[in-house]
């Protein structure tokens, strides 16, 4: 399949600039195994889609106020995006500057200078002279809403842009389905017999960058570091066992479960991913999808046609925006389940 088969039109209007009043308020596309037909739901009725014995995997990243603002000793102004921390005070970053600094270049965060040590492919590596990064991102960081997300970050969003239950700081993006979780939706769902298991995805920022090439095999995906557990191993045997099914919340779980079962079997996993799951790929995993709506021409919606089928799939956005559904991060949700 080639680039142009992802592409579909979408109102500006649709994008959502900011969350709904309260998290779980938003609407819920529903595909079933089997049909071709969608169904317009609200995301409280999730708890009539999933059953006990099922297991929810969620994402438990959470977000680094990662969008910086400064100045280059020469007085030009910068802006970094850290993508991730590589030691306590170094990160690698996007720049965003009227030239690209050079190796031993200086950047002033507030009162703190980082000092540009090299580059790697489109990023660069940053060294603070004093303190911690995370430090530095906690005094001076902004949330790093998306680009498509036309406005400054508020007080609001540092809550919003935050899942429920994200416990593991690194990620440059949310694990956008989670995001529609409250506590009292979460009790329900364990008050009804749903397990829940754990894995995490630092989110980077690549996860915005738009696909370039019209043929996809020559793509070359972003890496992510992510981690699953013994337990969460343990809990899909489980849930096997008892006839249950492995719903990934997100598509970042998604790739963690599917990453670690790349062998053939599912098994602990903790370092880098550059999986690619696009349409032809066989799931090992999982069973059903929560997800958010995603960009045109993305890598996340060709894993969404992957796992649902590319028909069904554009068809169900095709009726998302003639019905107004809100898109992407801030916006509305689908529930999925695979094709046998």
């Amino acid at each position: 399949m080639q680039l142009s088969d992802f592409h579909y039109d979408l109102p500006e209007a649709l994008i959502a600039q900011q969350p709904s009043v309260r998290r779980g308020d938003s609407r819920l596309l529903h595909l079933p195994a089997g049909l071709d037909e969608v169904r317009d739901r609200q995301f409280r009725d999730l708890t009539g889609l999933v059953r006990p014995g099922d297991l929810m995997v969620f994402n438990d990243t959470r977000v680094l106020p990662a969008r910086l603002h400064g100045t280059k000793e020469t007085g030009g102004r910068v802006e970094v995006l850290v993508e991730r921390l590589v030691s306590e005070n170094r990160a690698l970053a996007h720049i965003r500057a009227s030239k690209s600094p050079k190796p031993g270049s200086r950047i002033l965060i507030g009162d703190i200078w980082l000092k540009m040590e090299e580059r790697v492919d489109e990023l660069f590596i940053l060294k603070t002279e004093s303190g911690a990064f995370a430090e530095l991102m906690q005094l001076h960081g902004h949330m790093p809403l998306p680009p498509y997300i036309q406005r400054p970050d508020t007080e609001l969003d540092q809550e919003r842009y935050q899942t429920v239950f994200g416990e593991r700081p690194g990620a440059v993006a949310a694990p956008t389905a989670g995001l529609h979780f409250d506590r009292e939706m979460l009790d329900r769902l364990e008050r009804m017999g749903v397990e829940m298991a754990r894995v995490t995805l630092h989110v980077g920022a690549g996860t915005f960058q738009p696909v370039r090439l019209q043929d996809l095999e020559k793509h070359k995906m972003h890496s992510e570091w992510l981690e699953v557990g013994g337990s969460t191993v343990d809990a899909v045997a489980e849930t096997r066992a008892r006839g249950g099914r492995v719903v990934a919340v997100g598509t970042t779980s998604v790739r963690c479960l599917e990453t670690a079962a790349a062998g053939g079997q599912l098994e602990p996993y903790r370092g880098d991913t550059r999986l690619f799951i696009r349409p032809g790929y066989e799931f090992q995993v999982t069973d059903a999808l929560l997800t958010n709506f995603h960009l045109p021409e993305s890598t996340l919606l060709m894993l969404v046609c992957a796992f649902a089928g590319y028909e069904r799939t554009m068809a169900a956005y095709r009726h998302a925006v003639e019905a107004g559904y809100r898109f992407f991060s801030y916006g509305d949700a689908m529930f999925l389940e695979r094709l046998a």
